[in-house]
């Protein structure tokens, strides 16, 4: 029971850190929620805990504004699906080692990025787009992070000063054994066309036109 409880734990964490992430589509998110309420009833059953009823999003039904008969099919349709699940795991022939491996593989490793400044001669607003990068692929491995800053050297956000903070999650060991990943800032300049245009009755504002990229190798 214990190496039971220890593999069902093991799934729940590691669909807790998905869950976390932020990053999973809507009806993938469902899904998982779905497969969370499902794995945490079937614990249940194992521990010889009580049985907790739950509508179609799984969301625990409340007796006081559900009428008996709605509970009671609740009740039926909750007991025959924890019954067919214990029936699958029985058929299932599982190494002991299956739980330490899902551990090992779950995408817990993060990148915490803290901007403190933007040192850059531009004269105009720029729009900085960080991400993680692999050269050898030549591709970007994450999504981007938006960071608006001002034509005076600060954050547009002016009270996001010192705030500017941001976690590249889901990050597998799949990711960590790739020979190099940079994190790379992509420097898009808004305003002008032409930044030698000084007539205010030729130039137009708000274009946005790329200026320049940096990285760093982080790993």
């Amino acid at each position: 029971r214990f190496q039971q409880v220890q593999s069902m734990m093991c799934d729940l964490m590691e669909w807790r850190s998905q869950l976390l992430s932020g990053t999973l589509p809507k009806d993938e998110l469902k899904e998982l929620k779905q497969k969370v309420t499902s794995k945490i009833d079937y614990g249940n059953k194992v521990l010889e805990l009580d049985l907790i009823v739950r509508d179609e999003d799984g969301n625990i039904l409340d007796p006081d504004k559900t009428n008996v008969i709605s509970l009671f099919h609740a009740h039926e349709e909750a007991t025959n699906k924890i019954t067919e699940r214990i029936k699958e795991e029985m058929s299932k022939d599982q190494p002991d080692y299956a739980s330490y491996s899902r551990m090992s593989s779950s995408p817990t490793h993060s990148l915490y990025v803290f901007v403190r400044n933007f040192v850059c001669r531009i004269g105009e607003d720029a729009e900085l787009f960080m991400a993680l990068y692999d050269p050898h692929k030549l591709t970007m491995i994450s999504e981007n992070y938006l960071v608006r800053w001002g034509s005076r050297g600060f954050p547009k956000e002016i009270d996001m000063l010192n705030n500017l903070k941001v976690v590249f999650t889901d990050l597998g060991n799949k990711d960590l054994s790739r020979d190099k990943i940079y994190l790379v800032c992509q420097i898009v300049r808004v305003g002008r066309m032409d930044l030698r245009d000084s007539n205010s009755k030729k130039y137009t504002q708000g274009l946005r036109r790329p200026f320049g990229v940096a990285g760093t190798w982080w790993l």
